[in-house]
This record gives C-alpha cells, structure tokens and sequence, in this order.
C-alpha cells in the first residue's frame, strides 16, 4: 500500500486558495499523475473536488470556481496504493461530531492494516483500502477527546511508516512529517499567506520564498488568516531515515529537499560515479530527462582529469508519453521505452558510449537502451548508474516492484550486464551516495539497496536497534497517554 505523491496546504490572507493550490499540484504533477484534488474551507463549509487523471484533466474552470475559501489542501496520487480507482483518490474526507476534516498523504504506513481493524471493531466504517482513510479516522476519533495538537500527537503515537501530510481541520492547515522525515516537506512564505508542499517547486511556482523543511516529527499549525504559523516538535528520533531515491529519481532537480539542492546532488553524484568508475569512451550521454544532471558531472569531473570525453545528448525523448517506471503492466513499460526514446545516430554512430542513468529498476529500460544504441551504430555501451544496485522492494512510497522484477535482486553486477548486453556496468557505492547528500548512513533509509530496513516490517530485517518513536520531547505540550 504505498502512497508515492504530492501534497500541499494553502492559507491565505484574503483570497480564495483554489487556484494557487491548482498551480502547486501542477508543479507536484511528476508526483503522482493518477487523480488530482483540492479541498477548501470558507469558514462555514468545506468545497471537494477530486477526480482521477492529470491535474489539468481533472480541475475545470467551473471546478475551481466552485472552491471557495482561503485554506485549503491537495494532493496528486501515483497509483500504487489500494485501489486504482476513484475511492482512494485524495485529499479523502471525513465529516464527524467535532466538526470536518480533509487529508492528503504522501508516504505508506506498515501498521495500517492493524489500525484499521481496531478502528472497524470501534465502529468506524471505511470506503477505502488506502492508509489515508486510516489517518484520518484515527485522527477524527482522537479530536473528539484532545485538542488538535495533542490529538495529532495520539495519532502519530499509533501509526508507523513514512507520511508527510497537509491536514485542513475546519479552516485550520496544518503539516506533519512522520518521526523519521522519510518524506519530504517544506514550508513556503507568500506575499499574502503560507504554504506547506512535497517540494519547495510548488513554492517557487507561487513566487514565494522557501522558510525551511518541516523537521522530522514536526506539526506546523498554519494561521487561519495567513498571518504566519506555530510548530510543536511532537516526536523526537535518534536518526532520521530520508529517503535518498528522492534526491536519485523522484525529484523534481530544481526542488531543495533537507537543505540540499536536488540538481546539485545529482551532478555531484554523477562526479563521484566517476570517481569510482569512470570509463574511457568517445562520449558520454544522458538517458533523458533523469540522467541528464547526472552525466553533466559525470562529464565535468572526467574533463577535470583531463579525459578527453565529449558530453552530448544523443538520445531524444518524445515528452508526451509518461515515465515508464510508473506504468502498471511490464508491456506497457516495454512498449512505452519505444515511444519515449530515439537516437541521434550521428552522435553514435562508430563511437564507444557511455550512457548515465539514475537507476535500474526491472531492468526493461536499459537493455531496450542497450539495444537502441547498438542498433544506431555504437561500437561499445557502458552503462554508469548513479545509485547503487535496487536490490529489495520499497516499503515506503516508491514503487520499486517484487524482488522477483527487481533485475539486482540475487544476480552481481556481471550477470545484470550481461542481461541488459552492456560492455561495462557499474553503480554507485552507497557510501558516496551518504557522503554527497551530507548524511550518515544511518539518517538515510537505503532499504531498497540494502535490505535492511528503519522500520519494523514483517519478514523483512531492520537496520535499526529502535524502531519505535519517541513521545515527547517540546515541553509545551506534555504527553497525555
């Protein structure tokens, strides 16, 4: 049940939210591309419009027309969590004695499905097979006995795995990062309000200006009349466990996540992939779009050793077909890499390549690749992975398939090569990947490369002595229970 998307939460001086909560999602859209919604409060009522496809598919006009008032949140889904179907499409909303609720949830908890049985014992009745429902259930029942912050920290207190979420209770917004900060938040100033997002790309579309991430285990309360907001460090974690795929892959390159720029880790990266197995050839060239900050360090740091490599872009992309890692069915992924990518055969042809990617999944791209090459004409290919080796399913919000797909998974760098007719494989050690984004390891979660994982997941191993989180920790809100 993973929830790998984009959330935000708008509150704003005098105006309605709707449409910057609309441009937001747009600049989330590489986020999730399988429904789209907005939620809204006028200070009497709250205005839903959720609908599945693209942003710009699902909203109308009219549609945001209909969104009245100056808080809201929204959320974009990528299908890989309960129902592919317009029941888990988000925010979800909840009506109950204490007054409304909208949410929006980016991450997948490993307790969801406990929690819900007890929920459904206590009564409640669920529409959907998703997490979020769960969320906001458990939160809607501790609000009917706790003020909001002490009933946020009941919730966080029970459920377990990663969540960033935008919460709009009534006409308040608030934002919460689960005790790890697996998933990203950030917190936006605007002219007239703020706003909390998946990526501070959101923010830069609404021309604000970045505050901070939301730390690990945060709530921030965002004023009902955009004036400013107030924090509560309601859990406290002797390591984080972010995600390095976001900084990789998922990312939109000019977002900053944790204080780190995601196009100058890449190219930092693509430096180190170098560095560590940097190869002669005539050229070296990106896999569009996502290799492409990758390879330019790549480049840079060969030239910087006075390797004579030429850096082009021999592959183009036709950007009206959506990325094939997030394609439901293997021959959509293969048929799709077809539609996506064709060579420059002049850059190619007679020349020894090296093409720089992000990852290797399942292995579909890169051996259609392989191929793509050597049909235009290169003499050798070798491929240079700016991670390291995907060797376990994510747990968390990322759709990296079963250890069955996954081609790492069991097989050395020699047999994937062989598999994807590569002259050279290699990828990035996991060491150069803590050292460039600044973390040690133990404040990354690298479970899909490792196998061990920073939560408790059953029949999976763990790579931490404490998994659970720690109650407390802001001596303006006591523990309660």
């Amino acid at each position: 049940m993973h929830e790998k998307c984009g959330v935000v939460g708008i509150a704003l001086e005098d105006r309605d939210a709707a449409r910057p909560l609309y441009y937001s999602l747009y600049a989330l859209q590489h986020r999730g591309q399988e429904s789209a919604g907005i939620v809204t409060h006028d200070g009497f009522q709250q205005h839903s419009h959720v609908e599945m496809g693209l942003v710009g598919d699902a909203f109308g006009p009219d549609d945001l027309e209909s969104l009245n008032g100056p808080n809201g949140v929204g959320h974009v889904r990528y299908p890989t969590s309960g129902s592919v179907d317009a029941c888990c499409a988000q925010p979800f909303s909840v009506s109950f004695k204490s007054g409304s609720l909208a949410l929006a949830h980016n991450g997948n908890l490993v307790n969801a499905d406990e929690i819900r049985d007890e929920l459904a014992d206590l009564g409640h009745a669920f529409t959907s097979d998703g997490d979020t429902e769960v969320i906001a259930h458990d939160l809607a029942r501790n609000l009917l006995e706790a003020d909001l912050v002490r009933a946020v920290k009941r919730t966080m207190s029970r459920i377990h795995g990663s969540y960033s979420l935008t919460i709009m209770h009534d006409d308040t917004v608030l934002g919460v990062r689960d005790p790890e900060g697996n998933r990203p938040l950030c917190i936006g100033e605007l002219d007239d309000g703020y706003v909390l997002a998946s990526e501070s790309a959101a923010i830069d579309t609404l021309d604000g200006e970045l505050v901070r991430d939301v730390k690990p285990g945060e709530l921030v309360v965002l004023h009902d009349d955009g004036s400013g907001f107030d924090t509560y460090q309601l859990v406290e974690q002797d390591h984080t466990a972010h995600c390095f795929f976001e900084h990789v892959y998922f990312a939109r390159p000019d977002s900053t996540i944790d204080e780190t720029l995601v196009y100058d880790a890449r190219r930092d990266l693509g430096r180190q992939l170098w560095e560590e197995s940097g190869v002669e050839s005539d050229v070296v060239l990106p896999v569009p779009d996502s290799g492409r900050a990758f390879a330019s360090g790549y480049a840079e740091a060969a030239q910087d050793d006075g390797t004579d490599i030429e850096f082009a872009e021999g592959l183009m992309k036709n950007r009206y077909v959506g990325r094939t890692f997030i394609m439901p069915t293997q021959d959509e992924r293969e048929r799709a890499v077809r539609l996506k990518l064709n060579p420059i055969k002049s850059t190619i042809e007679g020349k020894t390549v090296t093409i720089i990617d992000d990852s290797i999944v399942r292995g579909t791209t890169s051996t259609q690749l392989v191929e793509l090459l050597k049909d235009a004409g290169a003499e050798e290919v070798h491929v240079r992975i700016g991670a390291p080796a995907i060797v376990s399913p994510c747990y968390m919000g990322i759709d990296m398939a079963t250890r069955e797909e996954l081609i790492a998974a069991g097989q050395d760098v020699d047999d994937v090569r062989d598999e994807i007719g590569a002259d050279s494989l290699s990828y990035l050690s996991i060491d150069a990947v803590a050292e460039t984004l600044g973390n040690a390891r133990d404040d990354l979660c690298l479970g899909c490369v490792t196998g061990e994982y920073p939560y408790d997941i059953e029949d999976e191993a763990t790579d931490r002595d404490v998994h659970r989180p720690v109650i407390g920790g802001d001596a303006s809100v006591e523990a309660d229970d």
